[in-house]
Protein backbone atom coordinates (compact mmCIF):
# COMPACT_ATOMS: atom_id res chain seq x y z
CA UNK A 1 0.00 0.00 0.00
CA UNK A 2 1.08 3.29 -1.23
CA UNK A 3 2.49 5.92 1.48
CA UNK A 4 0.12 8.15 0.35
CA UNK A 5 -2.97 5.53 1.29
CA UNK A 6 -1.25 4.85 4.75
CA UNK A 7 -1.33 8.40 5.41
CA UNK A 8 -5.23 8.74 4.68
CA UNK A 9 -6.18 5.63 6.68
CA UNK A 10 -4.37 7.27 9.20
CA UNK A 11 -5.79 10.31 9.21
CA UNK A 12 -9.15 8.64 9.60
CA UNK A 13 -8.45 8.05 13.28
CA UNK A 14 -8.22 11.62 13.80
CA UNK A 15 -11.24 12.61 12.00
CA UNK A 16 -13.79 10.07 13.64
CA UNK A 17 -13.59 8.67 17.44
CA UNK A 18 -13.25 4.62 17.66
CA UNK A 19 -16.12 2.73 17.55
CA UNK A 20 -18.23 4.56 14.99
CA UNK A 21 -19.56 3.41 11.77
CA UNK A 22 -17.82 5.33 8.55
CA UNK A 23 -20.43 5.93 6.20
CA UNK A 24 -19.77 5.71 2.50
CA UNK A 25 -21.00 9.14 1.18
CA UNK A 26 -18.65 10.47 3.79
CA UNK A 27 -16.12 8.76 3.28
CA UNK A 28 -16.23 10.28 -0.22
CA UNK A 29 -17.04 13.83 0.66
CA UNK A 30 -14.02 13.40 2.89
CA UNK A 31 -11.88 12.66 -0.04
CA UNK A 32 -11.87 8.51 0.15
CA UNK A 33 -13.23 7.65 -3.19
CA UNK A 34 -15.75 4.32 -3.75
CA UNK A 35 -12.70 2.68 -5.33
CA UNK A 36 -10.32 3.94 -2.24
CA UNK A 37 -12.74 2.39 0.01
CA UNK A 38 -12.48 -0.89 -2.02
CA UNK A 39 -9.12 -0.86 -1.48
CA UNK A 40 -9.39 -0.39 1.95
CA UNK A 41 -11.91 -3.21 2.10
CA UNK A 42 -9.54 -5.83 0.57
CA UNK A 43 -6.97 -4.72 2.34
CA UNK A 44 -8.92 -5.09 5.70
CA UNK A 45 -8.77 -1.61 7.10
CA UNK A 46 -12.31 -1.46 6.80
CA UNK A 47 -14.98 -3.75 7.22
CA UNK A 48 -18.53 -3.40 5.60
CA UNK A 49 -21.20 -3.74 8.16
CA UNK A 50 -24.17 -3.15 5.02
CA UNK A 51 -24.52 -1.40 1.86
CA UNK A 52 -22.89 2.21 2.49
CA UNK A 53 -21.28 1.87 5.76
CA UNK A 54 -17.90 0.35 7.92
CA UNK A 55 -16.26 -0.19 10.66
CA UNK A 56 -12.42 -0.15 10.50
CA UNK A 57 -11.03 -3.81 11.34
CA UNK A 58 -10.96 -4.71 14.46
CA UNK A 59 -13.24 -2.48 16.19
CA UNK A 60 -16.53 -3.01 17.30
CA UNK A 61 -19.44 -0.70 16.89
CA UNK A 62 -22.71 -0.54 19.04
CA UNK A 63 -25.78 1.46 18.27
CA UNK A 64 -24.40 4.73 20.07
CA UNK A 65 -21.88 4.41 17.46
CA UNK A 66 -24.27 4.37 14.45
CA UNK A 67 -26.67 6.97 16.07
CA UNK A 68 -23.30 8.99 16.52
CA UNK A 69 -22.25 8.79 12.86
CA UNK A 70 -25.77 10.11 11.87
CA UNK A 71 -25.69 12.81 13.89
CA UNK A 72 -21.90 13.86 12.70
CA UNK A 73 -21.28 12.57 9.35
CA UNK A 74 -24.75 13.41 7.62
CA UNK A 75 -26.47 15.61 9.87
CA UNK A 76 -29.65 13.42 11.22
CA UNK A 77 -31.92 14.52 13.79
CA UNK A 78 -32.54 10.88 14.56
CA UNK A 79 -32.15 10.01 17.98
CA UNK A 80 -32.35 7.86 21.41
CA UNK A 81 -35.85 9.39 22.75
CA UNK A 82 -39.22 8.29 24.95
CA UNK A 83 -38.22 5.74 27.53
CA UNK A 84 -34.53 4.93 26.76
CA UNK A 85 -33.49 8.29 26.72
CA UNK A 86 -35.36 8.93 30.23
CA UNK A 87 -33.53 5.27 31.11
CA UNK A 88 -29.51 6.94 29.79
CA UNK A 89 -30.66 10.23 32.09
CA UNK A 90 -31.14 7.70 34.70
CA UNK A 91 -35.08 9.16 35.54
CA UNK A 92 -36.65 5.87 34.61
CA UNK A 93 -37.90 3.57 37.30
CA UNK A 94 -35.80 0.53 35.62
CA UNK A 95 -33.18 0.07 33.00
CA UNK A 96 -34.37 0.13 29.69
CA UNK A 97 -31.48 -1.46 27.83
CA UNK A 98 -32.09 -3.80 29.69
CA UNK A 99 -35.62 -4.77 28.34
CA UNK A 100 -33.30 -5.44 24.77
CA UNK A 101 -35.34 -2.48 22.98
CA UNK A 102 -34.23 0.87 22.13
CA UNK A 103 -36.31 3.82 20.82
CA UNK A 104 -35.62 6.11 18.42
CA UNK A 105 -37.31 9.18 16.98
CA UNK A 106 -36.36 11.27 13.70
CA UNK A 107 -38.14 13.94 11.91
CA UNK A 108 -40.21 13.00 8.71
CA UNK A 109 -37.18 13.96 6.72
CA UNK A 110 -34.92 11.87 8.24
CA UNK A 111 -33.89 8.29 6.54
CA UNK A 112 -32.78 5.55 8.76
CA UNK A 113 -30.11 3.67 6.30
CA UNK A 114 -30.68 0.48 5.28
CA UNK A 115 -27.75 -0.81 6.92
CA UNK A 116 -28.95 0.16 10.54
CA UNK A 117 -31.81 -1.67 10.04
CA UNK A 118 -30.33 -4.81 8.63
CA UNK A 119 -27.55 -4.94 11.12
CA UNK A 120 -27.52 -7.31 14.35
CA UNK A 121 -27.39 -4.98 16.84
CA UNK A 122 -27.81 -6.62 20.90
CA UNK A 123 -31.38 -5.17 21.07
CA UNK A 124 -34.30 -4.27 19.19
CA UNK A 125 -34.92 -0.97 17.45
CA UNK A 126 -38.05 0.79 17.51
CA UNK A 127 -38.19 3.75 14.79
CA UNK A 128 -40.47 6.24 14.97
CA UNK A 129 -40.94 9.20 12.22
CA UNK A 130 -42.54 12.04 13.31
CA UNK A 131 -43.22 15.87 13.08
CA UNK A 132 -45.17 16.52 15.93
CA UNK A 133 -42.08 18.60 17.61
CA UNK A 134 -39.20 20.64 15.89
CA UNK A 135 -36.14 18.54 15.11
CA UNK A 136 -33.93 20.03 16.90
CA UNK A 137 -35.46 21.28 19.91
CA UNK A 138 -35.76 19.99 23.39
CA UNK A 139 -32.14 17.81 22.91
CA UNK A 140 -28.98 17.28 24.77
CA UNK A 141 -25.48 15.56 24.69
CA UNK A 142 -24.13 12.59 26.78
CA UNK A 143 -20.89 10.95 26.78
CA UNK A 144 -20.80 7.27 25.99
CA UNK A 145 -17.73 5.78 25.94
CA UNK A 146 -15.00 8.05 24.22
CA UNK A 147 -17.81 10.36 21.93
CA UNK A 148 -20.99 12.12 22.60
CA UNK A 149 -24.50 11.73 20.96
CA UNK A 150 -27.49 13.20 21.14
CA UNK A 151 -30.60 12.38 23.04
CA UNK A 152 -33.75 13.44 23.88
CA UNK A 153 -33.88 15.73 27.42
CA UNK A 154 -36.39 14.49 29.77
CA UNK A 155 -39.02 16.93 28.78
CA UNK A 156 -38.68 15.77 25.01
CA UNK A 157 -38.27 11.92 25.88
CA UNK A 158 -41.77 12.43 28.15
CA UNK A 159 -43.24 13.95 25.53
CA UNK A 160 -42.08 11.25 23.13
CA UNK A 161 -43.41 8.52 25.42
CA UNK A 162 -46.52 10.39 25.46
CA UNK A 163 -47.01 10.57 21.74
CA UNK A 164 -46.60 6.62 21.38
CA UNK A 165 -49.17 5.76 24.44
CA UNK A 166 -51.84 4.79 24.01
CA UNK A 167 -50.78 2.28 21.62
CA UNK A 168 -47.15 1.73 21.94
CA UNK A 169 -46.72 3.01 25.47
CA UNK A 170 -48.93 2.11 28.92
CA UNK A 171 -50.30 5.17 29.91
CA UNK A 172 -49.59 4.17 33.21
CA UNK A 173 -46.24 3.65 33.30
CA UNK A 174 -46.09 7.22 31.48
CA UNK A 175 -47.77 8.48 34.57
CA UNK A 176 -44.88 6.32 36.38
CA UNK A 177 -42.81 7.92 34.63
CA UNK A 178 -43.77 11.43 34.87
CA UNK A 179 -43.77 10.94 38.88
CA UNK A 180 -40.07 11.63 38.87
CA UNK A 181 -39.71 14.35 36.89
CA UNK A 182 -40.08 16.82 39.35
CA UNK A 183 -36.87 19.08 39.08
CA UNK A 184 -37.77 19.96 35.30
CA UNK A 185 -37.37 24.32 34.47
CA UNK A 186 -40.54 25.61 33.88
CA UNK A 187 -39.12 27.73 30.62
CA UNK A 188 -38.42 24.67 28.92
CA UNK A 189 -41.42 23.15 29.68
CA UNK A 190 -43.41 26.02 28.37
CA UNK A 191 -41.09 25.52 25.43
CA UNK A 192 -41.56 22.33 24.40
CA UNK A 193 -45.37 22.61 24.91
CA UNK A 194 -46.04 25.64 22.46
CA UNK A 195 -43.90 24.04 20.05
CA UNK A 196 -45.67 20.28 20.00
CA UNK A 197 -48.42 20.36 17.54
CA UNK A 198 -49.92 17.00 19.32
CA UNK A 199 -52.96 18.50 21.25
CA UNK A 200 -52.99 14.88 22.87
CA UNK A 201 -49.87 14.92 23.91
CA UNK A 202 -50.20 18.83 25.22
CA UNK A 203 -53.26 17.70 26.89
CA UNK A 204 -51.51 14.26 28.50
CA UNK A 205 -48.82 15.56 29.67
CA UNK A 206 -50.37 19.07 31.77
CA UNK A 207 -53.31 16.44 32.84
CA UNK A 208 -50.22 14.10 33.86
CA UNK A 209 -48.04 16.93 35.50
CA UNK A 210 -50.68 18.42 37.83
CA UNK A 211 -51.79 15.26 38.71
CA UNK A 212 -48.70 14.76 40.26
CA UNK A 213 -48.24 17.36 41.67
CA UNK A 214 -45.05 19.18 40.30
CA UNK A 215 -44.19 22.23 41.97
CA UNK A 216 -43.22 23.37 38.02
CA UNK A 217 -46.64 23.14 36.45
CA UNK A 218 -47.81 26.22 38.63
CA UNK A 219 -45.60 28.45 36.28
CA UNK A 220 -47.11 27.42 33.08
CA UNK A 221 -49.07 29.73 30.87
CA UNK A 222 -51.63 27.30 29.62
CA UNK A 223 -52.94 29.85 26.85
CA UNK A 224 -49.97 29.80 25.25
CA UNK A 225 -50.06 26.04 24.57
CA UNK A 226 -52.59 24.52 21.62
CA UNK A 227 -55.16 22.34 23.60
CA UNK A 228 -57.51 22.25 20.45
CA UNK A 229 -61.06 21.78 21.16
CA UNK A 230 -63.66 18.96 21.72
CA UNK A 231 -62.85 15.92 23.55
CA UNK A 232 -60.27 13.16 22.83
CA UNK A 233 -61.07 9.37 23.61
CA UNK A 234 -57.17 8.30 24.47
CA UNK A 235 -58.73 5.08 25.27
CA UNK A 236 -62.37 3.04 24.69
CA UNK A 237 -64.06 2.51 28.08
CA UNK A 238 -62.36 5.07 29.98
CA UNK A 239 -63.10 7.70 32.54
CA UNK A 240 -63.75 11.27 31.20
CA UNK A 241 -61.93 14.03 32.92
CA UNK A 242 -63.34 16.80 31.87
CA UNK A 243 -60.65 19.65 32.40
CA UNK A 244 -58.90 18.06 30.09
CA UNK A 245 -61.53 16.77 27.67
CA UNK A 246 -59.61 12.91 27.39
CA UNK A 247 -60.79 10.04 28.19
CA UNK A 248 -58.01 7.91 30.55
CA UNK A 249 -57.87 4.36 31.90
CA UNK A 250 -59.46 4.17 34.68
CA UNK A 251 -56.77 2.99 37.11
CA UNK A 252 -55.06 5.99 35.98
CA UNK A 253 -57.71 8.07 37.58
CA UNK A 254 -56.78 6.34 40.42
CA UNK A 255 -52.92 7.22 40.54
CA UNK A 256 -51.90 10.82 42.19
CA UNK A 257 -54.15 13.48 42.80
CA UNK A 258 -57.95 13.73 41.63
CA UNK A 259 -58.25 16.33 38.77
Amino acid sequence: MSTEIERKINRLALLQPSGVVLQSSWLVKEGYSHDLQQRYKKSKWLKPIGTGAFIRMGEQVTYEGAIYALQQQTGSFIHPGGRTALSLLGKAHYLELATKRIILFGSTKDNLPAWFKQYEWDYHIDYHETSFLPPDLGLMEIETKNFSIKISGAVRAMLECLYLAPQNQELIECFELMEGLNNLPPKQVQTLLENCNSIKVNRLFLYMAEKAGHSWFNYLNLDHIKLGSGKRSIVSNGVYIDKYKITVPPELKQHGRNI
